[in-house]
């Protein structure tokens, strides 16, 4: 009856028009990454030969059927291997490294099943910005099983999210004190979180260093200027859909005087609004409170009733435990400034 039942699943899509795997090579079990039957979240530069991300939270989920799945990689410029989860059909999460050209995930069964890829950490200090390069994901394709299928991946959710930030966003130091992958985690940090808990589509942009006036590491520019770009090079999607964009600049902007911080965070959110011309868009003080008058009367001025500055001042506590560091949260930390964030957001979506 289950054979049954899949082989029946398999031929409603063909029938409905759900576009087959197709590959360059006439590979009948690759999948291009740019099909339509691929649902990604976040920023991904999408082609008919990759989708690349260079930010920690990404992800992709689609539906299959088989004993297991590859998904294919490009790591010949990669230095420092990005790293990611996969889970199957709502399964423990299983880390990988993007080390290798090809990673083999199993599932138990012919199927149908469920694969989420979540990007759980892109080096902040390694090139990430300009091709080729020196960490980052990038997804060439995936190959089937014999006699496997790829199914369409229903939408998750209307609702769209955005967040965009600094190493704070990013994950950086979430699970324990060190700057380094394994000490980060993007699916732990605050914006997954609120994503998941209000079933909304996510984005989450953090890039370690970066400010609305200070440069990121791993050649990032400065949040205006990186606006708009999954990476050099490639365009990123609008937020023209968003529903909510949450902002957390200004941490590392700390050695830049009122005036010249204020001109450049007003010209960010000019940015945002235009891009997204009826998001809500949240504007947080900083954790550590840098700017946080500065922040204040930019979004006083704007005077845009959908824009507005979120205090966040008491939210964290070092004493609690909620920092790895001194300007880090935790995942405890994490945990505290999403349950914040999900009560301010559920009377709104």
């Amino acid at each position: 009856m289950a054979a049954l039942a899949l082989m029946a699943a398999v031929a409603v899509e063909v029938l409905l028009g759900v576009p087959q795997p197709a590959s360059a090579s006439g590979d009948p079990n690759a999948v291009r990454p740019d099909d339509r039957r691929l649902a990604y979240e976040g920023h991904w530069g999408r082609t008919a030969e990759a989708a690349t991300t260079v930010n920690s939270g990404s992800r992709l989920r689609f539906r299959f059927t088989g004993d297991s799945v590859h998904a294919l990689f490009d790591v010949a410029s990669i230095t420092v291997p990005a790293q990611i989860y996969e889970s199957v059909d709502g399964g423990p999460k299983r880390l990988h490294a993007v080390d290798r050209s090809d990673l083999e995930i199993t599932a138990d069964g012919r199927g149908p099943h469920s694969l989420e890829i979540s990007v759980k950490d892109v080096f902040s200090r390694a090139n990430r910005w300009t091709p080729p390069l020196q960490t980052g994901v990038v997804l060439t394709g995936l190959r089937l099983d014999d006699g496997g299928h790829l199914l369409h991946q229903p939408a998750r959710s209307a609702r769209k999210l955005a967040f965009y930030g600094d190493s704070i966003t990013q994950g950086v130091m979430a699970l324990c004190e060190a700057n380094t992958s394994d000490c980060a985690d993007g699916t732990e940090a605050y914006p997954t979180l609120v994503a998941d808990a209000l079933r909304a589509s996510l984005t989450q942009v953090g890039f370690g260093r970066q400010g609305v006036i200070q440069t990121g590491n791993g050649g990032v520019p400065a949040a205006p200027d990186a606006y708009g770009w999954n990476h050099a090079g490639s365009r990123a999607e609008s937020d023209r859909r968003a529903d909510v964009i949450v902002v957390n600049q200004g941490t590392n902007d700390a050695a830049y005087g009122s005036d010249e911080f204020r001109g450049a965070y007003r010209v960010y959110l000019d940015q945002l609004r235009a891009a997204a011309p009826h998001a809500r868009i949240l504007a947080l003080r900083p954790f550590n409170g840098a700017h946080a008058d500065d922040i204040t009367a930019v979004v006083g001025e704007l005077a845009d009733p959908r824009i507005e500055f979120v205090d966040t001042t008491d939210w964290l506590s070092s004493a609690a435990g909620d920092f790895n560091g001194t300007v880090h949260p935790s995942t405890h930390g994490h945990r505290k400034v999403a349950d914040r964030l999900i009560a301010l957001l559920e009377k709104g979506l």
